[in-house]
């Protein structure tokens, strides 16, 4: 079919005198057409009237398209079962030339954002090989609106814990805070709403207030919204990821620093800028950080074990033997963890950044095999015994070798016999005791209450002195 150009062409050509052949000749068009151009005397293009071959089963293709939840290949089985002769192209045409469970197409828009305006946040999940495994881990992002400058790292888990930990990096890399932080109404930040009447957590609003930025999230199912940090995630995974094994998560966040340092300085198409060079004009609008950042962490109350061990995120880790039984408090940052008895006793342990069943234990809070460190005496009743009778040291030490009961209650059994009778009769029946190796106690208190008895108390009837 001949443009409105064309036709307007010929019937021109045909007014300056110009025959048909030549005018067929010069547009490269049949004398057919020319002459049907000449007749109409119009220069409209004829609107085409074509019957389509799905009209007929309109009413069927819109019932089956909702049976059939809205697959057309499904809608199109169904139709040449009941007998329609139709094509399946001729069916997805008609559906999209009538809207047929299509929406209708939007204009894009386009954000413009100052320098200093914005930064974006988020967060997706990546699989790739650390220490000989393959696993998956969650990469953490950061963009500057204006200048694209990226930042991101990689961790096992992402807590608000470790929401803080990334934003502190990330400011840091940048040398200063934007007005606001971009986020998709993670649980992460979002206390309650979402999109303009989003409210954060309060400790991630005070976060925020520490560097002078504030948290806005964009409405759900808008990410044309976080498109700056959107973009990069698939060329982090095809590229930085692609190929790269690491060993350790320390090797893996070096070594993404490295990369993002090359890759803000190398130009890109799209912005038709290098980033590092926008972000020169960047940083001058970015709100100065603290003279003093405090380091983020997360405070743990825990009971040392009876191995000498506090348990945290599945890993233990080792403390000096008198602290056994004791609480302690566990602050927990990005790369130690420290373990504190009081204002003097402090424990520095390497923090292991995820749960791996691990113990980890220094030199110094494990004596040498076969070298044991004094310790005091477990058994307080032994010296209040010797303190009150020094006479009964040599029988109070081999009671405790001899003795088959367990040995505190044999010594609280001692100390209370010791309190509760006279001395004379109780250093007697001790020395008898000793004498013939009898070290039960149920037998040596009744040896004493026979000579105090005997002594004390006169059972014959006889005439008693005074007092």
């Amino acid at each position: 079919m001949l443009s409105q150009a064309q036709r307007t062409t010929i019937l021109e050509l045909n007014t300056q005198g110009v025959s048909k052949r030549e005018i067929a000749r010069v547009l490269k068009i049949s004398r057919v057409a020319v002459r049907q151009v000449l007749q109409s005397k119009s220069t409209a293009v004829p609107e085409l009237h074509r019957a389509e071959k799905a009209e007929p089963y309109r009413p069927q293709i819109l019932e089956l398209f909702s049976v059939c939840k809205g697959n057309l290949v499904r809608v199109h089985e169904e139709l040449l079962a009941a007998g329609a002769e139709l094509s399946y192209p001729a069916l997805t045409a008609f559906c999209r030339r009538h809207g047929i469970g299509q929406a209708p197409p939007v204009a894009a828009g386009q954000y413009q954002f100052a320098p200093g305006e914005e930064m974006q946040h988020d967060t997706s999940p990546h699989e790739l090989e650390l220490t000989g495994r393959k696993r998956k881990v969650q990469t953490a992002s950061a963009v500057l609106c204006y200048s694209r400058m990226l930042f991101f790292q990689c961790y096992p888990t992402f807590q608000r814990f470790d929401c803080k930990v990334f934003l502190t990096d990330a400011l840091r890399y940048f040398s200063g805070a934007t007005e606001r932080v971009m986020i998709d109404n993670t649980h992460v930040v979002v206390l309650r709403g979402a999109g303009r009447e989003m409210v954060p957590v309060p400790e991630m609003a005070a976060f925020a207030e520490r560097f002078g930025f504030q948290f806005v999230a964009h409405a759900i199912g808008n990410a044309n919204r976080s498109a700056r940090v959107e973009r990069p995630f698939w060329f982090i995974e095809n590229n930085f990821l692609a190929g790269r094994t690491f060993a350790s998560w320390e090797d893996l966040n070096d070594r993404a620093r490295q990369w993002c340092d090359k890759v803000n300085a190398t130009y890109k198409k799209h912005i038709r800028a290098v980033p590092r060079e926008l972000f020169a004009v960047e940083r001058v609008h970015l709100r100065q950080l603290p003279a003093w950042i405090p380091e983020v962490y997360r405070v743990h109350q825990r009971l040392v074990d009876i191995e000498g061990y506090i348990a945290l995120n599945s890993n233990r880790y080792s403390v000096p033997l008198d602290w056994i039984g004791r609480r302690v408090e566990v602050r927990e940052s990005r790369d130690k963890i420290e373990i504190q008895l009081d204002m003097r006793r402090l424990v520095t342990h390497r923090r292991i950044a995820e749960a791996e069943h691990q113990r980890v234990l220094l030199p110094e809070h494990r004596p040498p095999r076969g070298q044991r460190s004094a310790r005091p005496d477990p058994h307080p009743e032994e010296q209040a015994i010797v303190t009150a009778a020094p006479e009964l040291a040599e029988y109070v030490a081999a009671l405790k070798q001899r003795s088959h009961r367990v040995v505190t209650l044999v010594l609280r059994q001692l100390l209370r016999l010791v309190r509760e009778y006279p001395r004379e009769p109780l250093l007697g029946a001790v020395e008898e005791a000793a004498r013939y190796g009898l070290y039960d106690l149920d037998r040596l208190e009744r040896m004493i209450l026979r000579r105090v008895t005997r002594e004390y108390f006169r059972l014959d009837g006889g005439p008693q002195e005074d007092d």
